[in-house]
């Protein structure tokens, strides 16, 4: 005889590991490794925001202290989803503007 399961799953999206490269998020019985150089908005998060995450669809994480929330196929297959974030497309180019001015300083 087998028991009807009581209620709803109360972690059905879970982070199960945390690593310098990404984390390991549970979604029902299949797990799957963000890494931060594909979702690099996730590497200055606090553990406390990162471990809390909801899956309002069976097709949608969201983490609402972070507000990110994710399509779940762009977990599994992040390359056909290129975009990154804006904030650190911007940081790039002003590394790069930095490094240009240095080779440019007049000489005195």
């Amino acid at each position: 005889m087998t028991s009807a399961q009581r209620g709803r799953s109360t972690s059905a999206a879970e982070v199960t590991n945390i690593s310098p490269h990404g984390f390991w998020l549970l979604i029902g019985e299949k797990e799957r490794f963000v890494s931060f150089k594909a979702f690099p908005w996730f590497r200055e998060a606090t553990i406390a925001a990162l471990t809390h995450v909801e899956l309002p669809s069976a097709h949608h994480v969201y983490w609402p202290e972070l507000d990110i929330d994710l399509a779940v196929e762009s977990l599994d297959h992040p390359e056909r989803y290129p975009l990154v974030s804006r904030a650190l497309a911007v940081k790039e180019r002003r590394a790069a503007y930095k490094t240009q001015r240095k080779g440019r300083r007049r000489p005195l």
